[in-house]
């Protein structure tokens, strides 16, 4: 059925010089380690976004009425994680230039690095929502492996500057060097023991002014909610609480990433739902930010 949509995110219509949101994917997995497939997940995502209306009650915003663009896929697929971080940093670079919020489909989570050093003269801070800290060095001898992107980061643009939400996995050493470098991160079972109220307090005092660069890792929700994901771990976030982190900074965002959705691991229920989280943060940035001039 939904193979007789359109292959562009739904009812993004306007063309690229006057779009205020520009979608584009980044269909990569070469450096899966448990599920591939994730380079699937930026075509699933599109033809999910059917699924849904257009107006959004909760705000009054109709989403026909925001100027979005779809620039389509990038051609990264066989490139090595280098040149893929390489090529995303070109093209993000040119978003930037023509004053467009960059909004990525996923693939891997690596992904994110290219989009990152693309923002990287601007004074902002990275939220990571992720089961994982991705604080490894090197994973397989890849430093630019999706259990990486977090280490990457911080070297472009200081630790100081990063925050992880929901995080529940880990290895050893990963772990006691987050710890040591002083990495701000809450892991899942901190976060429900304190309340996802106080820690979002605690994390809006952590960026003060700064804007905020959201990736939004999927497997961040327990896999009750998204099991279509490359590394699934019990005990996560509801969509719920997902979403009021989201309310919490749309506002204060510059450009956000959905990556690790695995379409051959379910029957379409997590593309329909990173399509609706990509539909909600565009809207409730809009309505934040851009209705009110």
């Amino acid at each position: 059925m939904l193979n007789q949509f359109p292959s562009f995110f739904a009812d993004a219509n306007s063309n690229y010089n006057a779009a205020e949101f520009v979608i584009f994917g980044i269909p990569y997995d070469k450096t899966s380690t448990f599920r591939h497939g994730a380079a699937e997940a930026p075509s699933e995502i599109r033809k999910a976004s059917w699924n849904f209306e257009p107006y959004r009650f909760e705000t009054g915003v109709d989403f026909r009425e925001v100027r979005v663009h779809d620039f389509g896929d990038l051609p990264v697929k066989d490139l090595s994680p280098k040149d893929m971080v390489k090529e995303v940093e070109i093209f993000v670079k040119k978003i930037k230039k023509d004053r467009k919020f960059p909004v990525a489909i996923g693939g891997e989570h690596s992904v994110t690095l290219g989009i990152v050093k693309a923002l990287g003269d601007e004074d902002f801070c990275v939220l990571s929502l992720d089961a994982h800290l991705d604080y490894r060095d090197e994973y397989e001898g890849e430093r630019f492996n999706h259990a990486c992107v977090i280490k990457r980061i911080s070297e472009e643009i200081g630790i100081e500057k990063i925050a992880i939400l929901g995080f529940r996995s880990a290895d050893k050493e990963e772990y006691r060097n987050a710890i040591n470098d002083k990495l701000f991160f809450k892991d899942i079972f901190n976060l429900n023991k304190l309340g996802l109220k106080n820690v979002l307090k605690e994390l809006k005092k952590y960026f003060g002014k700064s804007k905020i660069y959201l990736t939004l890792d999927i497997d961040v929700l327990d896999p009750a909610y998204a099991p279509g994901t490359s590394t699934p771990h019990p005990f996560g976030l509801t969509t719920f609480q997902l979403l009021e982190i989201i309310d919490e900074f749309s506002e204060k965002l510059i450009g956000f990433d959905i990556v690790e959705v695995c379409p051959p691991y379910d029957n379409g229920e997590t593309s329909l739902l990173a399509a609706e989280l990509i539909r909600t943060t565009i809207t409730k940035y809009y309505y934040n930010v851009l209705k009110i001039k």
